[in-house]
């Protein structure tokens, strides 16, 4: 499969889907095969993706690229074999069994697929949640998050991507919470900030700029759907974390601010080791240790999430501060990582 892998996208209008499509398109293992855009299945007629993406164009021929209506004799006529949905959630629901079914492996942007617990899906109301077929192939989904299922991702059918506030916090929080250092009883805050591009393309009252710009507001208050992730990737349970998202007015980026009180005193070169240790091998991220934070300035367009942390002069509460560019890191670059493991590429491939 790795030396010939097509790939497909459905749901390419969306900014996720726009940087997806820009990443894939310039992959170095896909040159010559650029993907097959998907639309709309009742869509009468062929659209120009640079029409839709002017920053897509470029002097090797983008302009000619076209996104076609959705179907399923389609993606076999031009021998596609893995099959990205950045749709919304109920649609993923509906084509992810239905790729599997035609042979095609998924990588699932949208949260169709990411919780195992149905008390963390029930935000999603999703209709067919307790049908077998549903199920099944909720079991068979895979968390796509590189730094912590590598080998599961390399074999899996079924990739579900992680969202963006739940990569930013999980890899903050999940090296202290893997050996216990966390007293969970003093509980956990995370405190998180993401630019308007996390909403998505679709205008509302909230994302409008006259709302947006100049501001900064709270919501999904104890009941932010990426809460579940958090729960079920950390072992928590809602009494041990507060999870609260903002909105900054800027166009792309996450900062999230956590904070623990460890169960014994420890040092600052104990928690520098222990980051270090757990996150060796994993290209991107970038831990800067104690006295340099990140800021979303240094993330913003790349693939990395920065971790950062101060521990208090008592040595047991620390600040960890997690910084990620949303669009990427948190949705297209996360998936394309996932391609390269589920091809045997190197993780870094396309993304550097």
């Amino acid at each position: 499969m790795a030396d010939s892998v097509q790939t497909a996208i459905l749901g390419v209008s969306g900014y996720a889907g726009m940087e997806l499509a820009r990443l894939l398109l310039h992959h170095p293992r896909l040159k010559g095969r650029a993907p097959v855009f998907l639309g709309r299945a009742d869509a009468d007629h062929d659209a120009s993706l640079t029409a839709l993406h002017p920053q897509l164009m470029d002097n090797n021929g983008s302009g000619a690229l076209k996104i076609e209506p959705f179907s399923w004799d389609l993606l076999k006529s031009r021998g596609v074999n893995v099959l990205f949905l950045a749709t919304p959630h109920e649609q993923s629901r509906e084509y992810a069994p239905l790729a599997l079914q035609h042979g095609i492996k998924v990588i699932d942007l949208s949260g169709a697929w990411r919780l195992t617990d149905p008390a963390n899906r029930a935000v999603y109301k999703f209709a067919d949640d307790s049908a077998p077929a549903a199920v099944k192939i909720q079991a068979q989904a895979v968390y796509g998050s590189p730094e912590l299922y590598r080998d599961e991702i390399r074999t899996a059918q079924l990739v579900a991507n992680p969202g963006c506030y739940s990569t930013t916090v999980i890899l903050a929080l999940k090296p202290l919470l893997a050996v216990g250092w966390v007293d969970l009883d003093r509980g956990i805050i995370s405190d998180a900030k993401s630019g308007v591009s996390g909403a998505g393309k679709a205008p509302s009252p909230k994302t409008h700029y006259m709302h947006a710009a100049d501001n900064l507001s709270a919501y999904g208050v104890f009941g932010h759907r990426h809460t579940g992730e958090l729960l079920e990737q950390l072992g928590l349970d809602r009494s041990q974390i507060i999870f609260t998202p903002h909105l900054l007015p800027i166009p792309r980026g996450i900062l999230a601010t956590s904070y623990v009180t460890f169960k014994e005193k420890k040092t600052t070169a104990e928690v520098d080791a222990l980051y270090r240790d757990f996150y060796a091998g994993s290209p991107f991220v970038r831990f800067f240790g104690s006295g340099h934070l990140p800021q979303i300035q240094y993330s913003v367009r790349t693939n990395y999430c920065d971790i950062g942390f101060e521990l208090d002069s008592d040595g047991r509460r620390c600040v960890i501060v997690s910084c990620l560019d949303n669009l990427l890191k948190g949705a297209s670059g996360q998936a394309v990582e996932n391609l390269n493991l589920m091809c045997g590429w190197g993780e870094a491939e396309g993304l550097a």
